[in-house]
């Protein structure tokens, strides 16, 4: 395996992005919301849209604002559902990413018919081309490293200021109500964190990885442990190791492991963030397996 610092950059770049991710994906896992970031992927449309229209051009700062924008929209709009039409909670979530994906390409076909512009094209990244800075400017820490540092730095300050606040919302928002805590307000802080660290890392490292991040890591934390903040850190610790990983795996094992047993051609090094989220996949899976044993080992059971 030949390290170079291309291969430091991904590595830093994937594991910033992935504790990231944690940590507003352990409160939307607690409060069963995690497929938030999955519904935000589509919301974000309209929101390029109109950041192409407001700039004139396909400037990344414009269409991320509007991205983002339109992400905490269609949070706002999915908790509007489910409060005010009694409509189960992804039920509501899927109507607000669907519609709000419908007016985009409305938008887009009324407005901006003569500029290709939808997210997979525009917003959704791939972690191997976020050094392309590294390569072109001949040194330098990569944007996509910078973005993942501030999205982790703001999401750590977030989850420091607010966790008690967190907490009550997560667990029991009617009692937050009597003892001041906002738990509303707080909901929807917490949604625009979800949707500014979505955006960030859609277009630094694309879907596949903020998605398995924001869920997989704070489902096996919560396997080992009941304590938000022992869930908090170990969710962390847990995305750093399948971050590191999963990179390092991906990096010819996997690849030649998987195109080898199916009688092809090795093909060396397989994409980084599919790499992680397979990692995380068989972490999940081995933990599960290694508690449900533990749970009937009747040494471990408790006496009556």
């Amino acid at each position: 395996m030949n390290w170079n610092i291309i291969d430091t950059w991904l590595l830093v770049t994937a594991s910033l992005i992935a504790m990231a991710c944690v940590l507003p994906g352990v409160f939307l896992l607690l409060s069963r919301q995690s497929m938030v970031a999955h519904g935000i992927a589509h919301a974000v449309l309209p929101g390029i849209v109109i950041g192409h229209l407001v700039s004139g051009g396909i400037e990344t700062p414009a269409l991320l604002t509007g991205a983002i924008i339109a992400g905490i929209l269609c949070t706002v709009f999915t908790r509007f559902l489910h409060r005010f039409s009694g409509v189960e909670e992804g039920a509501a979530l899927g109507i607000s990413f669907t519609t709000l994906f419908a007016i985009g390409l409305i938008m887009q076909r009324l407005l901006a018919d003569h500029v290709h512009i939808e997210p997979s094209h525009v917003l959704f990244g791939n972690l191997e081309t976020a050094i392309f800075q590294v390569i072109l400017e001949g040194g330098g820490v990569p944007d996509a490293a910078w973005r993942g540092l501030f999205a982790l730095a703001i999401n750590l300050v977030f989850v420091g200021f607010f966790f008690k606040e967190l907490t009550i919302t997560t667990f029991d928002a009617a009692h937050g109500d009597t003892v001041g805590a906002r738990p509303r307000l707080t909901y929807y802080l917490l949604m625009a964190m979800t949707a500014l660290t979505c955006v960030i890392a859609f277009e630094a490292v694309g879907s596949i990885l903020v998605v398995a991040m924001m869920i997989v890591p704070p489902a096996i934390a919560s396997l080992l442990t009941k304590k938000l903040k022992t869930l908090v850190a170990l969710s962390l610790l847990i995305a750093l190791f399948c971050a590191v990983t999963g990179y390092l795996l991906s990096l010819g094992f996997l690849g030649d492991t998987i195109s080898g047993a199916m009688g092809f051609p090795k093909v060396g090094s397989t994409n980084a963030a599919g790499g992680i989220s397979v990692v995380c996949g068989i972490v999940f899976v081995a933990t599960l397996i290694t508690k449900k044993l533990a749970n009937r080992n009747p040494r471990n059971r408790p006496i009556r």
